[in-house]
């Protein structure tokens, strides 16, 4: 009986043909999570044993990069494979946003469901709330989240009072709840966890495409009952414990539905952890600075990709990639078509695969902050940061309050990251054919994608979409 039931499983395997010609895709992409915040990479105070477990059953990457150092426009990269500069999304979308992500502009989601991929999304969005620009617009059949950061909300003890309307949970088919309280905050972790869960059951006989996007541990910081009190790190470490048990649900029910063999599941975070926040942040571990800079410490994030059968296990990857390559690394998987506009990312299959040798395959990654300016590359082992002012820290805060901003000022400086991670020596002087290499690179990149720093217009760059309210 056993035979003849696996004889049909393969049947209809074959069967499905075009429609399932390769891995499903489960991304999970936490908000504001260091770089340091995984026990695999020296996280101290809390456990992240699943996490863990994904770095010792797959890939875990030491050299991986947000395109943008802020909310929107790190997802706008990771989801369309484009610098943010190129698709014209910059910062922290706030509510009734008057842009967003141009719906010409073709997401993941779309690329799989051209492929014949079920496509659910669950968590914050944060590429546009207008109506027309919400997730079920942009590839995902179904939708269960925030349309933006959870501190944009009318309780949010740093802003002043009015600053924010009410925070709505957002479903497929419309409002789910129109005030979000602070009680419910607690609960989204839990929920989205749920919703991914069922979204795994329900699909497993098809391809499916699942986008898990947390959004915690960005603050204000809320945790369920079960995980309060739990960690030896306060309520930060209680979060974090809370999101590693989440990305343990879904695996587990990846390998209860027999799906582990079939799933590539890869988990980073959009940016550096928000360390103004003092004890409600995490850790950029060896790195400079943190969220809101393209120091190393707001860019570099940690990043983990399991499929096993296919990716080596307990894999190291210290080759230079970045959350840009994610859409064409998935499309080639999967046997699916890139978008017509052009695109920044590229595919890392040969990485994924364990190929001895494999390269990374950028001769550089751009960082852009601000609106749109051009602040920092990495090549190779080197990073390039140009002229510009920075916010860093002059206070830190406590227990959910905000801290004190300083500026300040970066001039054209040169570091070898591989002996100095924490961007301590300046090599500008030191090495001149590194930097003209690396001024060259930024000198095209303005070129092509414009630097408000340097007033480069760009000509390859394309508009956000602009959307009006009711």
């Amino acid at each position: 009986m056993v035979r003849i039931f696996s004889l049909i499983s393969l049947a209809l395997w074959l069967g499905w043909g075009a429609a399932w010609a390769g891995p499903n895709v489960v991304l999970i992409y936490t908000d504001d999570q260091g770089y340091g915040d995984l026990g695999v990479q020296g996280a101290k105070g809390f456990a992240t044993p699943h996490l863990d477990r994904m770095a010792a059953e797959g890939m875990r990457f030491t050299d991986f990069y947000v395109a943008a150092p802020v909310c929107s426009a790190s997802r706008a990269a990771l989801l369309t494979g484009c610098y943010p500069v190129r698709v014209g999304i910059h910062g922290a979308l706030g509510p009734k946003s008057a842009m967003g992500l141009h719906p010409e502009e073709m997401t993941l989601a779309e690329v799989l469901r051209a492929r014949g991929y079920a496509t659910g999304m669950f968590g914050k969005w944060h590429l546009g709330d207008h109506p027309d620009l919400l997730p079920t617009r942009q590839g995902f059949q179904e939708y269960l989240g925030l349309p933006y950061s959870n501190d944009m909300w009318p309780e949010n003890p740093n802003a002043k009072p009015g600053s924010y309307p009410a925070l709505p949970l957002l479903g497929s088919a419309g409002v789910v709840d129109a005030e979000v309280s602070a009680a419910e905050q607690a609960t989204l972790t839990t929920r989205y966890a749920a919703g991914a869960v069922d979204f795994i059951r329900r699909h497993r006989a098809e391809p499916f495409f699942l986008y898990v996007a947390p959004s915690m541990p960005h603050v204000p910081l809320f945790v369920s009952d079960r995980f309060k009190g739990k960690s030896a790190q306060g309520l930060y470490g209680d979060v974090i414990e809370e999101v590693d048990w989440a990305v343990g649900e879904i695996l587990a029910a990846l390998r209860e539905e027999g799906l582990d063999e079939r799933t590539l599941v890869i988990f980073a975070s959009d940016n550096g952890p928000w360390s103004i926040y003092g004890n409600h942040a995490g850790s950029a571990g060896p790195f400079r600075e943190s969220k809101g800079t393209c120091w190393e410490g707001g860019i570099r994030v940690p990043c983990l990709m399991r499929w096993p059968g296919t990716i080596p296990a307990g894999k190291v990857c210290r080759e230079v990639a970045g959350t840009i390559d994610v859409l064409p690394t998935v499309a080639g998987l999967c046997g699916a078509a890139l978008p017509e506009r052009k695109i920044d990312g590229k595919d890392l299959g040969p990485l994924l695969r364990g190929e001895v040798g494999a390269p990374s395959p950028h001769e550089s990654l751009l960082f852009y902050y601000g609106v749109h300016e051009l602040q920092a590359l990495r090549s190779g082992p080197w990073k390039l940061i140009l002229p510009h002012a920075y916010r860093t820290i002059a206070r830190v805060g406590a227990d959910g309050l905000t801290g004190k901003h300083g500026v300040g000022q970066a001039g054209l400086e040169l570091y070898q990251l591989e002996r100095d991670p924490g961007e301590l020596t300046n090599l500008a002087g030191a090495e001149p054919m590194v930097l003209a290499r690396l001024v060259a690179l930024a000198e095209a990149a303005r070129e092509e994608l414009g630097d408000k720093l340097t007033g480069a217009p760009g000509r390859e760059r394309r508009p956000a979409a602009a959307v009006q309210w009711r």
